[in-house]
């Protein structure tokens, strides 16, 4: 399980991810960013070429060596400085209050301890900066649900560890954030792996 771990499941979810019907939620919250912009999850850097003209650089933060060593390879634009980092997002190494922005895209899924990490992103966020974020998670369906509670565990041990079954805004909320912004909906595809929420927070 090592090699599959470590090198084929990372260029596995690049395929996927690279999904055309990906393409308008990458837009519209990469897009949003702005100033120094902390991204949770860089994966193979696929976000990279949304970053607009407001944000003024980017830590790229990965915790797969595979995949950091992918991004460091994806287009952005040339003016745009991106630094990378090989580091769990429950473990930011970054100083409190330092970022303006942090994005976070289909990553909450899968990170281990996700209330530590969103503790982190609120500890590195400036007073005022902003959470932008896509995440499938929890769907409002009583069906769906029951779907998604069953599938996880074996979901989980194929996909890298990916929950299906995370109420993502609650999360959210209950790690320090106010969500300020959402919009929620089932994506194109089988419902319990595309019940999708975009948004956006600040610290409370």
């Amino acid at each position: 399980m090592g090699f599959y771990n470590d090198v084929m499941l990372p260029r596995l979810c690049h395929l996927a991810m690279r999904s055309g019907r990906f393409r308008p939620y990458r837009a519209r919250i990469v897009g949003a960013a702005a100033g120094r912009v902390l991204e949770i999850g860089v994966g193979s850097g696929l976000n990279l070429p949304f970053y607009g003209t407001a944000a003024r650089e980017i830590v790229a933060l990965e915790p797969a060596a595979p995949l950091l060593a992918m991004a460091r390879h994806a287009p952005h634009a040339a003016s745009l400085p991106v630094s990378f980092l090989e580091a769990s997002a429950e473990t930011i190494p970054l100083e409190d209050a330092s970022v303006d922005t942090v994005v976070t895209t289909w990553t909450l899924c899968s990170i281990p301890r996700a209330a530590g990490a969103l503790d982190e992103m609120r500890r590195v966020l400036k007073p005022g900066g902003r959470l932008l974020f896509v995440e499938h998670g929890l769907a409002p369906d009583a069906g769906v649900r029951q779907w998604q509670h069953r599938l996880t565990p074996l979901w989980r041990r194929l996909s890298g560890g990916c929950h299906l079954d995370r109420a993502m805004a609650t999360m959210i909320e209950d790690a320090g954030f106010r969500v300020d912004g959402l919009r929620t909906g089932y994506m194109a595809g089988p419902k319990p792996m595309t019940f999708m929420y975009e948004g956006s927070a600040r610290p409370r």
